[in-house]
């Protein structure tokens, strides 16, 4: 397990697994559609109706994170990338496409965003986001202080760095043990997989530059 994700643990705001890690690609589609970049990397934080929680931008980014994440999962591509995965580990290989995902946007940012340089959109978001994180719920925060200064977003592009985060998925939750064994998958398979993200991913972006089909507030 990475240094930043034993901290979190030790600290008991361990990141509550609810289908999502891909924290760098929300925050890419959020600036494309015009979103809150807090509501949609605080959205796996909050349970059930956002309305009367936050301001009307925040509810609308949490709102946009879900129908990403619903948009994301019925997608032929990602279909097709959980079929490289075997029997054994077909059920959490959605999980770990999440995490994937971001692997390829982070290794492949200069391609897929050539505009700007991911160094300099974190700064922005995080430059953003770490304003509004006071009124935030605290495991939140405990995200945020590791997700920023650790540079997870960056270091998502690193194979290694994908393979820990992997095995601290499953050393925090029983039932995704499955992940331990994961990554050795995804090498056998990475070509394929690679070739899925670069058919998903301008997919999204065209589908972010529309806002998903949802009214969505700035902010």
């Amino acid at each position: 397990m990475c240094a930043s994700l034993q901290e979190i643990s030790r600290r008991g705001a361990l990141l509550p697994y609810t289908g999502n890690m891909n924290f760098l690609a929300h925050l890419h589609l959020a600036t494309l559609a015009g979103s809150s970049l807090l509501g949609n990397l605080m959205a796996d934080y909050v349970r059930g109706n956002p309305d009367g929680q936050y301001s009307r931008e925040v509810v609308a980014g949490i709102r946009l994170h879900r129908r990403v994440d619903a948009v994301t999962d019925s997608h032929p591509e990602v279909r097709a990338a959980r079929q490289f995965f075997s029997a054994d580990y077909r059920r959490v290989a959605p999980i770990a496409l999440d995490v994937l995902w971001d692997h390829f946007l982070s290794r492949h940012w200069s391609q897929m965003v050539p505009e700007v340089e991911l160094q300099t959109f974190l700064r922005q978001a995080e430059q953003v986001i770490t304003p509004q994180l006071p009124a935030t719920p605290e495991p939140f925060q405990d995200l945020n202080r590791l997700l920023w200064r650790d540079r997870w977003m960056e270091r998502y592009a690193e194979r290694h760095f994908l393979s820990r985060v992997l095995d601290g998925m499953a050393a925090r939750r029983p039932r995704l043990h499955a992940l331990s064994g994961i990554f050795p998958e995804i090498e056998a398979h990475y070509q394929q997989l690679e070739h899925c993200f670069f058919r998903l991913y301008p997919s999204m972006m065209n589908e972010a530059r529309n806002r998903f089909g949802l009214d969505i507030a700035a902010g």
